[in-house]
C-alpha cells in the first residue's frame, strides 16, 4: 500500500489528478465487443474510441504493455473484460513510462485508441493516450486464488471484483426480484411503501430491535413484518397490495436466517388461502423462468418446479410421520414424550400446537423436498388467520416448504375485529408474561379493522430464501452486504 500511495503522492507533485472528474467514455467495453467482435486475427481499423474499465492484468515489456480492463456489471453482463495494448510508437516515450511506473492492478484508467484484433486474434484497443482514472491505495486479492468464505462476505466489494460467481449472484437477485414485481403488477398488485419505525411491533411472532425517536422522545421498534399497515391499505380501499421490504429480528443468525432480510408480503381482496398461494406459485415460477431454472439438485433429492405443488394437512402430515394419530386434541404431555425420544428441543411448558409445530419441523418439514403446501396449522401458528371455516381449533393458512424449507407462508386473512381483538389481547398477555415474540396489541389497527375490511388472502415469501433456493448458496450469499460479527 506504501509504493501506491507513493506513486499518488508523485503524481500529484507532477501536477497530474489521480481521480479527475472530466473523463468521459464513448463506448463501455461490452459496446466495444457488440461492435467490433466480429474483426479477424490481426485486423486493423481506423475506428477510435474512448473507453475506461479496471485494470485485472497486466504485463510490461520493453516497447510494448498489455493490459486487461473489466467494466462494471449491469443486468446484460457480468462485467465485461477487454485487452488494450500500449506501444512506444503510439503513446510515446513519455506515456509508455508513465504507464509502467503508475499503473497498477485495481486501479481505474481511461485510453483512447483504435479498436484492433492482436495477432492472437485478441480484440484489443491500441492506446494513443492514456489517464488514471482512479488510483487504488489498496492491492486487490489475487486473482488466482479464491477468497475465503469469510473475506467473501467481510470484503464483498473486493469478491465482486475478482470472482465472477459473486457478480452473477447479484444479478441473479436482480432478475428474481423483477419477475416477481412483473408478476404481482401483471395481475393488478399496486406496490406500496409502509413505516419501518414503528410504536407497536406485530404482523409475525419474533423479537424486535428496539430503538428511541429523540424528536418525539418516545421508544420505537424496527419492523418485524408488513402486514398491520398493509391491511390498513386494504382498509382504506386498495383491491390488491404488495411490498417488498426490509424486515429486523433480533433473533438467531445462521446459514438460512439473517438479522436483517427482505420479505415480500402481498394481500388480495376476495380471495382466500387458496387464491393466495396460487399467487405465489406464479411469483415462484415467474423466478424460474428469469433464471432458466426448473429443476434443482439438492442433497435431499432434486426439486422439479414443473411438477406437482402438492397439499399436505398439518396433523394427518405428522400422524403419517411419527406413525401414530395425533390430532388438535392431543394432549401436550404426549407430545413432550415424542419429542424427548427424538431428543428435539423444546420446553415442556409450551401449548400443545406449539409442540406440535416444533415436532413437524423437525421430523416432517425436512423429508418435503417438492414443493408442497402445509396446511390446517393449530390455531397458535398464526394469531393473524381466520379459524378454519369447517375444522375447529385450526385456521386456513399454509407454509409452502420447497427443499425441506419454508419458502413462504399464506392464509385467509382474520378480518372480524371482535376475534381479532381477542386473539391480540392473548398475544399482549404473554407478552407482559415475558414472552419476547408474542404481538403487542395494536389498537390503531384494530380501529382499522372495526371500519370494515373485504374476505381477503395474503401471502409472505423471504426473497433471501427464494434467492437461495435458485442458487444453493447460503443466506450470506445471496445478501449483498449481510450483518457480521466485529473481528477482534
Amino acid at each position: 500500500m506504501q509504493v501506491r500511495r507513493d506513486k499518488r503522492a508523485r503524481m500529484l507533485e507532477q501536477g497530474k489528478q489521480a481521480y479527475p472528474a472530466d473523463l468521459r467514455r464513448s463506448h463501455s467495453l461490452a459496446e466495444v465487443r457488440q461492435g467490433w467482435g466480429h474483426l479477424e486475427a490481426g485486423q486493423e481499423t481506423d475506428e477510435v474510441v474512448t473507453i475506461g474499465g479496471r485494470v485485472v492484468f497486466i504485463r510490461n515489456t520493453g516497447k510494448l504493455a498489455f493490459a486487461t480492463l473489466q467494466d462494471g456489471f449491469t443486468h446484460d453482463d457480468s462485467g465485461e473484460r477487454l485487452q488494450v495494448m500500449l506501444s512506444l510508437a503510439e503513446v510515446g516515450e513519455q506515456g509508455l513510462a508513465d504507464w509502467k511506473a503508475e499503473a497498477d492492478l485495481g486501479d481505474f484508467v481511461w485510453v483512447k485508441g483504435r479498436v484492433i484484433s492482436s495477432r492472437r486474434g485478441e480484440l484489443s484497443v491500441m492506446a494513443c493516450e492514456w489517464r488514471m482514472a482512479s488510483k487504488a491505495l489498496r492491492p486487490l486479492p489475487t486473482l488466482h486464488k479464491e477468497l475465503s468464505e469469510e473475506a467473501r462476505v467481510r470484503q464483498r466489494y473486493a469478491d465482486l471484483v475478482v470472482r465472477e460467481e459473486a457478480r452473477e449472484m447479484v444479478r441473479t437477485r436482480a432478475a428474481i426480484t423483477q419477475a416477481v414485481r412483473r408478476v404481482l403488477d401483471g395481475q393488478g398488485f399496486l406496490e406500496v411503501e409502509t413505516p419501518t419505525l414503528q410504536l407497536v411491533h406485530g404482523g409475525a411472532a419474533a423479537r424486535p430491535f428496539r430503538t428511541h425517536l429523540n424528536a418525539f422522545d418516545i421508544d420505537m421498534t424496527l419492523r418485524i413484518a408488513l402486514e398491520l399497515y398493509l391491511k390498513r391499505a386494504m382498509v382504506g380501499g386498495a383491491d390488491r397490495v404488495y411490498e417488498m421490504g426490509r424486515i429486523f429480528r433480533n433473533e438467531g443468525i445462521d446459514s438460512s436466517h439473517s438479522a436483517e432480510f427482505t420479505m415480500l408480503e402481498a394481500y388480495m381482496s376476495w380471495g382466500d388461502q387458496f387464491t393466495i398461494a396460487q399467487v405465489i406459485k406464479d411469483v415462484i415460477m415467474a423466478a424460474a423462468e428469469a433464471t432458466g431454472i426448473h429443476q434443482i439438485e439438492t442433497p435431499a433429492g432434486t426439486i422439479d418446479l414443473d411438477g406437482e405443488w402438492k397439499w399436505l394437512s398439518f396433523y394427518p402430515g405428522l400422524s403419517e410421520a411419527i406413525g401414530e394419530t395425533i390430532t388438535v386434541e392431543t394432549p401436550a404431555e404426549w407430545l413432550v414424550e415424542l419429542l424427548e425420544e427424538r431428543e428435539i428441543d423444546h420446553d415442556p411448558k409450551w401449548p400443545a400446537g406449539k409442540l406440535a409445530m416444533e415436532l413437524f419441523g423437525e421430523v416432517v418439514e425436512p423429508t418435503l423436498v417438492n414443493p408442497t403446501f402445509v396446511c390446517d396449522y393449530p390455531a397458535i401458528a398464526q394469531p393473524l388467520a381466520r379459524p378454519h371455516r369447517s375444522e375447529p381449533g385450526l385456521i386456513e393458512a399454509w407454509d409452502l416448504i420447497i427443499g425441506g424449507m419454508e419458502r413462504g407462508t399464506g392464509f385467509s386473512e382474520l378480518i372480524d375485529p371482535v376475534v381479532q381483538r381477542e386473539v391480540l389481547t392473548e398475544q399482549s398477555l404473554l407478552a407482559a408474561g415475558g414472552d419476547p415474540e408474542a404481538m403487542q396489541l395494536d389498537e390503531d389497527f384494530l380501529d382499522a379493522l372495526e371500519f370494515g375490511c373485504p374476505p381477503m388472502g395474503g401471502l409472505g415469501l423471504g426473497i433471501d430464501r427464494l434467492v437461495m433456493l435458485f442458487t444453493n448458496a447460503g443466506i450470506r450469499e445471496t445478501i449483498l452486504f449481510p450483518l457480521l460479527k466485529p473481528q477482534g
